[in-house]
C-alpha cells in the first residue's frame, strides 16, 4: 500500500495495479504545513521550519501547553482533511497576547503539537488501511516523506518503506519512474503530449 501524503492513499498489488483507497478533501498535509507556517511568519517552506522548532521543544523547560484536534480521525474512511487543523491553529494563535505569540517556547509547543497532529491522522488511516486490506507493506512518498518525526513513527508501526530524504521531494522522478513501467508493459501515449495538474492515475 503507497501513502502519499500530499494526495492518495493507494492500495498497489503490483506495478500498474493501483486502487485508490482514500485522498485530501481540502489541504493536504504539505498544504497545512506551509499554511501553518505562515500563519506563526515561519517562512516558506513550512514543513521544515515547523519541523525545526518543534524538534527544539523542551529546549527552556515547557511553560505552554497547547492541544489541537486530529480532523477526521474517527470516521470509518481512509480520506483526510486539514484544513480545520490550519483554522483551530489560527485561532489559537490569535487568543495568544503579541507577547505570547513572540515566546519561542510557545512556538516550540504549538509547532510540536501541529506536527504530532499530522502524523497521528496519517498513522491511524494508514493503520486502518493496512487491517482492512492486509497490506504487508507501507511506501511513503512526497514531500512530507522528509519530516524526521514521520519517518520515525511510521518506522514503529508498519513495515515501511521510503526513499532518502533527499529524494523525497522529486515529484518529477515518481512520475517518470511510472511512465517508464507503463513504457515497459507496453503502453504508448496517444496523441500529443500536454500538461494535465489533475490527472489522476
Amino acid at each position: 500500500m503507497k501513502l502519499q501524503t500530499n494526495e492518495k492513499y493507494i492500495l498497489m498489488k503490483k506495478f500498474l495495479d493501483y486502487k485508490i483507497l482514500g485522498e485530501t478533501r481540502d489541504d493536504a498535509a504539505g498544504e497545512c504545513f506551509d499554511k501553518v507556517a505562515r500563519i506563526l511568519g515561519l517562512g516558506y517552506p513550512g514543513g521544515p521550519a515547523i519541523a525545526k522548532l518543534a524538534g527544539e521543544r523542551f529546549s527552556a523547560g515547557e511553560p505552554f501547553s497547547v492541544k489541537l484536534p486530529r480532523p477526521m480521525i474517527k470516521q470509518q474512511n481512509y480520506d483526510f482533511s486539514f484544513s480545520g487543523l490550519k483554522t483551530a491553529v489560527l485561532y489559537e494563535f490569535r487568543k495568544q497576547t503579541p507577547q505570547t505569540q513572540k515566546s519561542k517556547q510557545y512556538l516550540e509547543a504549538l509547532c510540536a503539537e501541529v506536527q504530532q497532529a499530522i502524523i497521528d491522522v496519517l498513522i491511524f488511516k494508514t493503520r486502518k488501511a493496512v487491517d482492512d486490506y492486509g497490506a504487508k507493506t507501507v511506501v511513503l512518498g512526497g514531500g512530507v516523506t522528509a519530516n524526521d518525526e514521520l519517518r520515525k513513527q511510521f518506522k514503529k508501526e508498519f513495515n515501511v518503506l521510503m526513499p532518502a530524504k533527499k529524494f523525497c521531494t522529486d515529484n518529477a522522478v515518481m512520475t517518470a519512474i511510472t511512465a517508464y513501467f507503463h513504457l515497459k508493459n507496453g503502453d504508448k501515449p496517444e496523441g500529443e503530449i500536454t500538461a494535465k495538474a489533475d490527472l489522476t492515475l
